[in-house]
């Protein structure tokens, strides 16, 4: 992202999005005193401690820990990037960001405006029809007959273009749209022979596609029974807010079950989706108006490193499922596929058996190898040399694409139990392949445990001391104690690192007269841990009576306790065989200085 974005623009976004009215967008909220609480959107839990300060404008949850301001939370309840954070959030108050400001870019985001307003109008336009007008009675019978819900044609905001050429057109006349801007948003063709336009939709069931925010930017129509037209779905073209390798149908309500999940599944038409959503499988999406792309499965890491390919049981359906591997694989995503028994498509399936049977055909669903180990020897006849070879070559080249030598030698193995070869014949064969590997996650269950892992992992950072966190407290509570701090606090006294690294960069910040406010501070540090840390202390902070005299008294005790640390170590020193006896008249010189520090008042540094 090009550009500089000042600290005013970033203070000014901030101010126009109260961390309340963004929190609650996502979670309901409930006051409780001067917070507000929820159950925490990050993790499962029962009983709510996710806390959102308003005076403050943070939030924390004393569950997983995870706190900040609002950028924060929508970095990480949206995964997305810090700076994508704050332009979501810009662009939800109708802030231009500094560097949108060149004419270039002013009118790229007008137009970018300007085509959002039209979808949004024309979706609510559709959906008036399909609810109300005569004119959506045929798509409103074929929802019935495909057994569509009330409450999925309302949450998935469905609607119904009328039979009509020039319906859309007379339409943006009516709300003084530009007809050459709606052009611009591919709703309406120009003819060239004429100059006049007319509709791309007409007499189809419409799915509007929303972006991850949930806006709709694009509109897919399906053709209704009884049109002769030969094109089953009609598709918005790209346009300056439409990208098709980048948008799923379905994401901005799946999102979160899919981080909740760990998983996502991909199926591939909107009704399939609809029926798997409203069945409860919601962790699922479905690419629009195009093959699976590589930015597709970058959008998907975001969210979850495993996925699951469920397509339509057609021989088009498992082709399209073999060909998003390498695009899947590249990008680090681990590979399962589910398939659903001929003739079904997700949707049907559903309809048959539940959506109970479906979310255990989606638990049970196979590793990718598994599959296409199975799909080969079905459309291969194994008795032949062709057909052996056949599966040999496709397993080979397929296996190779993960650069891991665990499971090439694994499905070396079960290939040639299949084919009832020796194994060292398909190993030789397998080492024959040249394409070039590409990274693969392994499930934990095919991975395993391993005491290698454990053995080298980090120990976990212990909390902090009661006493340190009431010297936070008190520094992120009143800022006026932080001139005192200055003066009489040493943060050598200080054991934690992480509690220590804070204190430091806020007496910093009172030296250099750089602290303007706590969530301004909050976006000095990229440690989640540190943020979690003062998130805490001030979310859970009451009143406290005479807040000077404690931070004297908290200073006091961790300047004594910092020199009985040292007592104990010159003490120990002093005991040790080794140590000399003139090192043994130094220690005790030092001894006899320390002990008469600790029982002096604490002074100006």
């Amino acid at each position: 992202m090009a550009g500089f974005l000042s600290p005013a623009t970033r203070e000014q976004i901030r101010a126009a999005s109260d961390i309340v009215d963004i929190i609650g967008y996502y979670v309901p909220l409930k006051r409780a005193g001067v917070n507000f609480v929820a159950l925490c959107p990050f993790h499962k839990e029962k009983s709510p401690s996710f806390n959102v300060n308003p005076q403050r404008q943070i939030f924390h949850c004393f569950g997983c820990g995870k706190g900040g301001d609002v950028f924060n939370f929508i970095k990480e309840i949206e995964n997305v990037e810090f700076m994508d954070a704050v332009r979501r959030l810009a662009e939800r108050a109708r802030i231009p960001l500094e560097f949108e400001n060149s004419p270039g870019e002013q009118q790229s985001r007008h137009l970018k405006d300007q085509l959002l307003e039209i979808h949004e109008q024309l979706t609510q336009r559709w959906q008036n029809c399909l609810a109300n007008e005569a004119a959506g009675q045929r798509a409103r019978d074929y929802l019935a007959g495909r057994g569509v819900t009330a409450d999925a044609i309302k949450l998935f905001r469905l609607g119904a273009a009328p039979e009509s050429w020039d319906d859309t057109v007379n339409w943006a006349r009516s709300k003084n749209f530009s007809l050459e801007t709606v052009e611009k948003a591919g709703l309406i063709i120009r003819k060239e022979e004429t100059g006049r336009y007319y509709d791309r939709f007409r007499g189809r069931l419409m799915f509007p596609i929303c972006d991850e925010q949930g806006r709709v930017v694009a509109y897919s129509g399906r053709v209704l029974p009884g049109d002769e037209s030969p094109a089953k779905y009609v598709n918005s073209p790209e346009t300056a807010i439409f990208t098709k390798s980048k948008i799923f149908f379905g994401l901005d309500k799946s999102k979160r079950a899919i981080a909740d999940a760990g998983f996502a599944v991909i199926c591939e038409g909107q009704l399939d989706l609809i029926a798997c959503f409203m069945g409860g499988v919601q962790n699922i999406v479905a690419p629009q108006g195009t093959a699976f792309t590589d930015q597709h499965a970058r959008i998907l890491k975001r969210y979850a490193n495993e996925v699951v390919l469920c397509f339509d049981s057609d021989n088009a359906g498992q082709n399209a499922a073999v060909r998003a591997l390498d695009h899947l694989l590249a990008s680090g995503l681990a590979v399962r596929v589910a398939v659903v028994p001929p003739p079904h498509d997700p949707d049907s399936f559903i309809k048959a058996n539940g959506g109970e049977a479906f979310s255990q055909l989606i638990k049970s669903a196979a590793g990718f190898f598994d599959y296409y180990l199975n799909r080969l020897c079905a459309t291969n006849d194994v008795t032949s040399d062709k057909g052996r070879l056949a599966v040999l070559r496709a397993m080979s080249e397929a296996v190779h694409k993960t650069g891991n030598g665990v499971l090439i030698d694994t499905y070396a193995q079960k290939t040639a139990l299949r084919l009832g070869v020796a194994v060292e014949s398909v190993r030789g064969e397998f080492k024959k392949s040249s394409t070039p590997a590409i990274t693969y996650t392994v499930s934990e269950e095919a991975a395993g445990d391993s005491e290698e892992s454990f053995e080298n992992a980090l120990p976990e950072m212990p909390r902090p001391t009661p006493l340190e966190l009431h010297l936070l407290k008190l520094l992120f509570l009143h800022d006026e104690l932080a001139a005192y701090a200055v003066a009489h606090l040493d943060v050598n006294w200080i054991q934690h690192p992480q509690v220590r690294q804070i204190v430091d960069l806020r007496l910093a910040a009172q030296e250099h007269e750089t602290w303007h406010s706590l969530t301004e501070f909050l976006d000095g540090f990229d440690s989640p841990d540190e943020r979690s840390l003062i998130t805490e202390v001030v979310t859970q902070a009451r009143k406290m009576p005479d807040p000077e005299i404690q931070l004297a008294d908290v200073a006091l005790k961790l300047r004594n306790q910092s020199i009985d640390r040292q007592i104990a170590t010159l003490t120990q020193k002093i005991s040790q065989p080794e140590t000399s006896d003139e090192e043994k008249l130094a220690v005790m010189h030092d001894l006899q200085i320390l002990r008469q520090s600790k029982r002096t008042p604490l002074t100006p540094r």
